[in-house]
């Protein structure tokens, strides 16, 4: 966005030129560096006015100190960290798009899974989670240990905020004490580790992993002692399962895309047998396996086929042809020796006996998507992930219900309700979900038509507006979840829906770099266009609104900060109007009650969201680096300190208090995941 020139709030709308190098001689400053070079260096300096510049990659950006504050306001004063902390509550979201094999009861009655780097522990009974939080980047694979207690999740490589590399690596764990205990092959593995395995039979002491690597490097691990035991180069097509078998501590099975192998480990070394379908039609890919109580081996397979394969050979001794419509994306054998399969397009669970006649089958609701994987639970409960990122639980008797909602793409737009527990969210998947803070469950979901990105609350919880990356932008009745009126404003993304604080406005800002105003009547169900304010050179960001709703503050892609009159949709361009406006919210990155966020070395682009507390004592911020940062406000010392919490694994997009503070809820982008923060 290298403009010649842009606008600079505090002095109104006089241009503010590119070479600010002697700006910074006319009062205090912190750190010197030549702002036109487009330094990652954030600088600050007091400015004349009353206001403090801040530059990011080379652009000023004038903030307003308020009246009261300018007499006394230093930069040197160092920042307090905040007196609240964030405790993680509930993670709400699975990832079954693309892993398997990642659901399974635990003895505690908990069932385990991951979303982005939690590895969640969620008992149904006491509708409680707890979060093993070890990794660092998304979790890709998770494993059992025949002890039940032991767990091991492999994850994908990542980088720090310093762009220094986060080795791909698998960790184990305890599952009581949610300690780790040994970590395994950091700088052995490359890209990610995609299946993991426990030996079954001797103890379970050792571990297979496969990596993401062109050659899949099959390796098997002494998991106690931390060495690597042996590894051979499994496939060049992608790797779907690693397993031990069950009986036979020297047997491995891999499969995925046109294999089997069957692998024996003997002296430390493995030599592989390639399973033969002879007769039977090779398929594109062996998706899932399991074992029966003989030691016979069950594979299913991208043609809808079961095969049983004789134990210790590589040869077919049964087939039920055609078991699904589609892909066999899970198996599971269960206590009593029967056999449960999970399809892929046919949605549905097939329950068969040890003939393997078909015994009972049922759908899976389509709103939840195809089977991925298929757990056993207590007396004949079945839990069922699916490839819509959902857990569903029940039986074959007795059809599905929800358990576990997820989002399915990148996921941005969050607001919470204005005076309940609820918040919503949407995203690229096309879905918005009004969600219950206490029963972790959506009230209700709805399918738009378009990619969504932004969603606002009208101050009566009534009406909910969720704006869509093609610029159309929707009224919802957040009761009925009705549609109550759809409008366009130009043809690109709305990135921020914003009603005032009286109910009596609604701001709609657009990537077109134009903010459309309207007049709201009958508790926000009908709004008519009041005007456009046009004076940004980039895409609206950020917008916040002043308590009495008179006027609106907004950020830009090219960090510029103006103001504008909401009345007359004018920009506001002398500072003394605006300096001590009282703002109802504070979600505007760039500002004097925020800038302390900003880091060394930071991108203008590296923080996403920020949300003041409603009582205005805590600020919090979403970072590109799957960080959540808990600051005190005001935020404007340089550089604040801050409390930091881990658990998305992708960007995180947004973040907003609950109503009465109790909770924070933040967004993943590609980790899809929502995670909800107790105040504490």
């Amino acid at each position: 966005m290298d403009r010649e020139a842009w606008r600079a709030a505090a002095h109104g709308s006089q241009r503010v030129g590119n070479d600010c190098a002697t700006e910074l001689n006319c009062g205090h400053r912190w750190t010197w560096t030549d702002p036109s070079s487009k330094t990652k260096e954030v600088i600050f300096s007091m400015a004349e006015e009353g206001s403090v510049k801040m530059f990011l990659r080379g652009r000023p950006v004038p903030m307003l100190i308020p009246e009261e504050l300018v007499p006394t306001y230093s930069l040197d004063t160092r920042s307090e960290l905040p007196s609240h902390r964030f405790k993680l509550d509930w993670v709400y979201g699975y990832r079954g798009r693309d892993c398997r094999a990642n659901l399974y009861l635990l003895p505690t009655g908990e069932i385990v899974y991951f979303v982005a780097s939690v590895a969640v522990l969620y008992s149904v009974e006491e509708q409680r989670q707890r979060h093993y939080l070890g990794h660092n980047d998304d979790i890709k694979c998770l494993a059992v240990h025949p002890d039940m207690v032991t767990i091991a999740t492999g994850q994908v490589a990542g980088t720090t905020k310093e762009g220094k590399p986060l080795p791909p690596h698998v960790r184990i764990w305890d599952s009581v004490s949610l300690s780790t205990l040994h970590v395994l092959g950091l700088g052995v593995f490359d890209r990610a580790v995609c299946c993991v395995g426990f030996s079954k039979s001797n103890g379970g002491n050792l571990l297979c992993a496969v990596d993401e690597s062109n050659d899949h490097v099959l390796s098997v691990w002494d998991w106690a002692k931390e060495t690597k035991v042996v590894d051979v180069k499994c496939s060049n097509e992608a790797v779907l399962v690693a397993t031990f078998h069950p009986t036979d501590p020297t047997v491995l099975i891999t499969c995925g895309k046109s294999h089997v192998y069957f692998w024996n480990l003997e002296g430390g070394s493995l030599s592989k047998r390639q399973g033969l379908f002879e007769k039977y039609e090779k398929p594109k890919y062996v998706l899932c396996v399991t074992f029966l109580e003989g030691g016979d081996v069950v594979t299913g397979d991208s043609g809808g086929n079961l095969y049983v394969w004789g134990k210790g050979g590589n040869r077919i001794t049964q087939a039920v042809l055609g078991a699904h419509d589609g892909g066999v994306f899970g198996l599971c054998a269960l206590r009593d020796g029967t056999l449960v399969s999970g399809g892929g397009r046919d949605r549905r669970v097939v329950l068969w006996g040890s003939d393997y006649s078909k015994l009972q089958e049922v759908e899976v609701p389509e709103d939840f998507g195809p089977v991925r994987t298929v757990a056993e639970g207590r007396g004949d409960t079945l839990y069922v992930g699916t490839t819509r990122n959902s857990i569903l639980q029940g039986s074959v008797h007795t059809g599905f219900s929800l358990l576990v909602q997820g989002h399915m793409e990148e996921l941005w737009g969050l607001a919470t309700h204005p005076s309940r527990a609820q918040f919503v969210t949407c995203g690229q998947d096309k879905l918005v979900h009004l969600w219950s803070v206490e029963s972790h469950q959506p009230l209700w979901s709805r399918t738009i038509e378009d990619p969504a990105r932004s969603a606002g609350f009208h101050p009566s919880g009534s009406v909910l507006a969720i704006g869509t990356v093609t610029g159309r932008w929707l009224l919802l009745d957040t009761e009925t979840h009705d549609l109550v009126a759809i409008h366009t404003d130009g043809n690109e993304q709305i990135s921020v829906v914003s009603f005032s604080p009286d109910g009596a406005y609604l701001a709609v800002g657009s990537h077109d770099n134009l903010v459309y105003v309207y007049t709201v009547d009958q508790g926000g169900r009908k709004v008519s266009r009041l005007g456009k304010c046009s004076g940004h050179s980039s895409f609206i960001t950020h917008l916040d609104w002043a308590q009495d709703s008179s006027c609106f503050v907004t950020n830009s892609g090219d960090y510029e900060i103006l103001y504008w009159d909401s009345s007359t949709c004018k920009q506001i361009t002398t500072a003394e109007t605006v300096r001590n406006v009282e703002w109802a919210t504070a979600t505007c990155v760039l500002g004097f009650g925020v800038f302390g966020i900003w880091s060394e070395g930071a991108d203008g682009t590296d923080i996403n969201a920020v949300a003041r507390s409603h009582d205005g004592k805590l600020l919090a911020s979403a970072d590109d680096f799957g960080k959540v940062h808990l600051f005190s406000y005001p935020c404007c010392q340089p550089r604040a300190l801050s409390h930091k919490y881990g658990g998305h694994s992708s960007h995180v997009t947004n973040v907003a208090f609950l109503w009465d503070d109790s909770m924070a809820l933040t967004t993943g982008g590609k980790d899809t995941s929502v995670l909800q923060w107790r105040v504490v």
